[in-house]
């Protein structure tokens, strides 16, 4: 079977798998730090304060909530592939509409729509590379998948330094475009896994529906999700919390301009990609009570090291440290969940619990908008730093991630 890797040498369709998952990662990546970045402008150009900012996110959440519910049960029922390229086409759209928005109003619609086709792009992804590959490679593949992801935010970074001053924070948005061309080399190249296919013709009714309820099942199952979904919960509302605000922080506390700040952010996602392999790599190695033991200890730590910095300098070093840690642990998600959950409900899972973790995490910017108005950076980083022992404690309560053990 294809889902076996020999020699190490892979074949063309988990080839195509990890390029195409890569891809789309980096076009999400991409239309998330668009909005980072144009922040800034959008506040001073709508006229809005820092909740209202904030809330321009979690509603991007909020639509990546119902994407992912209706794509990964449209997947589970009907393919991943072909799933996986509307989903593409829907975010690439919306996101170029945002050039048109002239009212927080329009940009609220333009990012739920958004939201809608990321929301379904991830878990679909996630689910090809779990079906293409050996059960025990998922941890590094996913991660690189996700390091592919993080090539999407150094592009938003690079053009937002260019963009931005020359012709405006509109125009950053009509890059969104670029994912539409993606949508052939997917329909074209890729294929549905033998897995997948497998579980189809296994079925004794195709026609079937897929259900949510299938993730609450029984107590002990209604209990992982719930588990699970308060863990990412804390990732996105970590990872969120710090790509939307920490550029405007530095642009006002460190007096940086936009392609300051980028620099800043380039070396906090090379932060992010090293700390995904290596996250990846014990995972498959040691399991994940360990991985995430060490990273979600790390991170609680390391979110203050934002507050020690005092140049560009050792805005750089604090950068790729917190990068490492409180990021490192994003493609670990879709493997836990991919390995945990049978392949007739796998990418409803995973888009369902991850997307619960981006639609509760994503207020993450409401509430940073309101603590940076009124209290100082450390109480903003205690309050992260809370919520990743939070994610601890939980982990350690999963029974079955003790089963996922070493390889």
């Amino acid at each position: 079977m294809e889902t076996t890797v020999r020699h190490h040498a892979l074949s063309k369709n988990q080839k195509w798998t990890i390029a195409s998952t890569s891809a789309g990662f980096a076009l999400e990546n991409m239309d998330v730090l668009f909005l980072s970045f144009a922040l800034s402008s959008i506040i001073a150009d709508l006229n809005i304060n820092g909740a209202q900012a904030g809330l321009i996110s979690s509603i991007t959440n909020l639509g990546m909530l119902v994407g992912g519910i209706l794509f990964g049960i449209i997947a589970d029922r009907f393919g991943r592939v072909r799933t996986f390229s509307h989903t593409v086409f829907i975010f690439a759209f919306a996101t170029a509409a945002m050039y048109f928005a002239n009212s927080i109003t329009l940009i609220y619609l333009c990012r739920f729509i958004a939201g809608i086709g990321a929301g379904g792009e991830y878990g679909v992804g996630i689910t090809l590379i779990a079906e293409n590959f050996n059960h025990h490679k998922i941890g590094k593949m996913t991660s690189i998948a996700a390091i592919g992801g993080q090539l999407g935010a150094i592009l938003a970074a690079i053009s937002a330094a260019f963009i931005i001053p020359a012709f405006g924070w509109r125009a950053l948005f009509l890059f969104g475009l670029i994912p539409v061309g993606l949508t052939y080399f997917i329909r074209r190249h890729l294929h549905e896994s033998d897995e997948f296919l497998a579980a189809k013709k296994a079925e004794a009714d195709p026609s079937k529906r897929v259900r949510v309820s299938a993730l609450f099942k029984t107590p002990k199952l209604a209990y992982q999700t719930i588990a699970l979904s308060v863990m990412v919960i804390v990732q996105i509302a970590g990872y969120f919390g710090l790509m939307n605000w920490l550029p405007s922080i530095m642009q006002q506390k460190l007096h940086l301009s936009v392609s300051g700040s980028s620099i800043w952010m380039i070396a906090t996602i090379v932060g992010m990609s090293i700390g995904m392999m290596t996250f990846g790599s014990i995972l498959d190695y040691f399991g994940p009570r360990l991985a995430f033991g060490i990273f979600l200890v790390c991170s609680a730590l390391a979110v203050f090291s934002i507050t020690l910095a005092v140049n560009e300098i050792t805005l750089l070093l604090a950068g790729g440290v917190l990068g490492f840690f409180s990021n490192g642990m994003f493609g670990g998600y879709g493997a836990v969940i991919s390995r945990l959950y049978p392949t007739e409900i796998r990418s409803t899972a995973n888009n369902v619990i991850v997307n619960i973790g981006r639609a509760i995490g994503g207020f993450s910017s409401v509430v940073i908008g309101f603590l940076m108005d009124h209290y100082s950076l450390i109480v903003v980083m205690g309050f992260l730093s809370v919520l990743y022992i939070i994610s601890l404690c939980t982990m350690l309560t999963i029974p079955n991630l003790k089963k996922l053990g070493r390889a």
